[in-house]
């Protein structure tokens, strides 16, 4: 073998060789910027460190050949600004996870440096930011939730359970405004009175808001999906129990805490699967070329020990349907 071809050969060899092994090996840290919902409540701190468990099991651990620039979306100079400083440093990948204005951010940041996103209450295909599901082009790819399909479907649920309770009131706000108009499409459908209850500028007023739903006699809560809205739910769960309301949500875990029903993805199996398409970029594959992945399977959760605190019985039909029950 000439010199030449033997030279080429350990070349493609290196380059094939995954870049965790190869930072382990010279030292060097792989560095992520990442834009997702304040770390300040157990639930994004969960689902974040469920997606660094993901990265361990692939070869990539903070302190050892990864680290991590965590920027809130709400921290008070803005995610424009976060973006702007995340991409200053080169990082290798940047994650943006939940609602479009993550995505947006970076994308305005940077035209070059690899994203992938777990896309929360906007379809990236129809916003522009990739070609198609199946061929995404650019620098871009990732995981997304059908959040509209989900809201109207949360509707639907609402009006199977409780099919006398004719008016809905609709917790939402800026980031959610699309699911909202997807609710409201699908209550009005169902020949639903809807009360829509927009929150503006945080930190949210519920007390307002809560008074509004009482003034409307409200039969049913459904609160859609916000990263703004997670520091509220305790209390938003404490005052929809205090007024005796059927509550919706769609992440399970706001079922321990108090709600009545949930339905949407699993959020830990949909931030693994942003951290496996994290490692797939970092181990040398092009966002172009990695389909994007949309969550084919739903889960209905309800609570059976605040549908007794509330005076309400869920039908056997809905219960039948349940994924998780809590007695």
């Amino acid at each position: 073998m000439r010199r030449r071809e033997f030279i080429t050969l350990i070349g493609g060899a290196t380059a094939a060789w995954p870049l965790a092994a190869r930072a382990q090996q010279t030292g060097k840290l792989i560095r992520i910027g990442f834009v997702g919902p304040s770390l300040n409540n157990p639930q994004p701190i969960a689902l974040y460190r469920a997606f660094l468990g993901r990265l361990h099991d692939l070869g990539f651990t903070e302190q050892q050949n990864l680290t991590v620039d965590y920027r809130s979306l709400d921290e008070p100079r803005g995610p424009f600004v976060n973006a702007m400083e995340l991409v200053r440093p080169h990082p290798d990948l940047i994650v943006a996870l939940g609602p479009e204005v993550a995505l947006q951010a970076v994308v305005s940041a940077s035209a070059f440096i690899p994203i992938v996103f777990v896309a929360v209450n906007f379809v990236p295909v129809a916003r522009g930011y990739v070609a198609s599901l199946a061929r995404p082009g650019g620098n871009i790819t990732g995981v997304v939730f059908q959040q509209l399909e989900l809201a109207q479907k949360q509707v639907e649920l609402l009006t199977q359970a409780f099919p006398e309770r004719k008016r809905l009131a609709v917790l939402f706000d800026a980031q959610s405004i699309d699911q909202f108009n997807a609710a409201e499409r699908a209550a009005k459908s169902l020949t639903l009175q809807i009360q829509p209850l927009k929150l503006e500028n945080p930190p949210y007023d519920l007390d307002a808001a809560f008074r509004q739903v009482q003034a409307g006699a409200a039969q049913a809560l459904l609160v859609l999906s916000s990263p703004l809205f997670i520091p509220h739910m305790p209390k938003v769960i404490e005052m929809a129990t205090a007024n005796r309301l059927p509550t919706m949500f769609i992440n399970k875990d706001y079922i321990p805490a108090g709600g009545l029903m949930s339905y949407g993805a699993d959020f830990t199996i949909m931030w693994h699967r942003g951290a496996d398409y994290a490692a797939k970029v970092l181990n040398g594959a092009k966002p172009a070329d990695l389909p994007v992945e949309q969550a084919t399977k739903f889960l209905l959760a309800v609570n059976l020990k605040v549908a007794k605190a509330i005076g309400i019985e869920l039908p056997t039909s809905v219960l039948l349907r349940a994924d998780e029950v809590i007695e």
